[in-house]
C-alpha cells in the first residue's frame, strides 16, 4: 500500500540525476558520428532557429548531438516527463512541459514563444502511434516560420525495449551514429492539404533515416559503398 507513493518519490527525487549520470556515463564510453552536420550548421548560420524532430524511442542520446547549444525540448507534462525535463536542465537546455498536439496548450504557446533557442520534439510522443508524425510539429512550423530538421540516432550495440516507443539504450563501449535529414519548410499560408503532405513527407523521412541508421554499422555490401552512406564527422563526447 505504502510502497507505490514511495516508489513515485524516490523516481522523481533520483530519477533525474540517474538518467544524467546514465548519459554522461554512456556517451564517455562511445565514439560517435554524426551524418551530415553541414545541415543543421547551414540553418544556423542563417541566425534563424529550427526545429529538431526524432522519435520518441531515439531521444535518450541527443543531449550529446545538442550539446553547447541553446535548445528548448518539449517533454511531457506527466510524471515521466518531469523526470526527463529535470535531467535535462542539468545539460543546460529548458524543458517545456506541455503538449505539442493542441495549439492551444500552454507547451504549444511557450514553444510558439521560444525565440533564439532551437526546440526539440518528438513528433510520435509522449504516447504514440509509434513513428507516425503527430499534425502539432507541422502546425508549430507553420506559425513560427521555422524549418524542421529531422534527426535519428542509433548504436552498434543496442537495447530495444519492448515499449510502445521501441526505445533504444545503447551499450557502453558501442558505436553511436546520429544522422541529419534535409530541412523541411513549412508555407506560413498553406492549407490543410499542405500540411497534411509535410507531415507524410516528416514521417517518411524520419523512418527512412532511422531505417538508415539501424543499419549503419552493419557490415557495406559491395553495391552500397562509403560515399553512400554520406560523409560525416567524427566526434568524442
Amino acid at each position: 500500500m505504502f510502497l507505490k507513493p514511495l516508489r513515485k518519490k524516490l523516481v522523481a527525487w533520483w530519477g533525474p540525476w540517474l538518467a544524467y549520470w546514465i548519459i554522461k556515463g554512456l556517451a564517455r564510453t562511445m565514439r560517435f558520428e554524426e551524418i551530415h552536420p553541414e545541415i543543421p550548421r547551414r540553418v544556423w548560420e542563417n541566425g534563424i532557429p529550427a526545429i529538431g524532430a526524432f522519435w520518441h524511442g531515439r531521444l535518450f542520446m541527443m543531449p550529446v548531438v545538442y550539446k553547447g547549444k541553446t535548445l528548448s525540448f518539449l517533454v511531457s507534462p506527466h510524471r515521466d516527463g518531469q523526470v526527463v525535463g529535470k535531467a535535462l536542465i542539468r545539460f543546460g537546455f529548458r524543458p517545456i512541459l506541455g503538449s505539442s498536439t493542441r495549439k492551444g496548450s500552454s507547451g504549444f504557446k511557450q514553444m510558439v514563444k521560444a525565440h533564439g533557442s532551437d526546440i526539440a520534439i518528438t513528433p510520435d510522443g509522449p504516447r504514440g502511434p509509434r513513428h507516425q508524425v503527430q499534425v502539432g510539429v507541422i502546425e508549430l512550423a507553420r506559425l513560427t516560420g521555422r524549418a524542421i530538421l529531422p534527426l535519428t540516432f542509433s548504436a552498434s550495440k543496442k537495447k530495444i525495449f519492448n515499449t510502445w516507443d521501441r526505445f533504444l539504450l545503447p551499450y557502453p563501449f558501442s558505436k553511436g551514429v546520429f544522422i541529419w535529414g534535409e530541412p523541411i519548410e513549412v508555407d506560413q499560408n498553406g492549407d490543410r492539404t499542405h500540411l497534411e503532405e509535410k507531415r507524410i513527407l516528416l514521417e517518411r523521412r524520419l523512418n527512412e533515416l532511422t531505417e538508415e541508421a539501424d543499419h549503419y554499422f552493419e557490415p557495406l555490401t559491395p553495391s552500397l559503398s562509403p560515399k553512400g552512406r554520406g560523409e560525416g564527422a567524427h566526434f568524442d563526447s
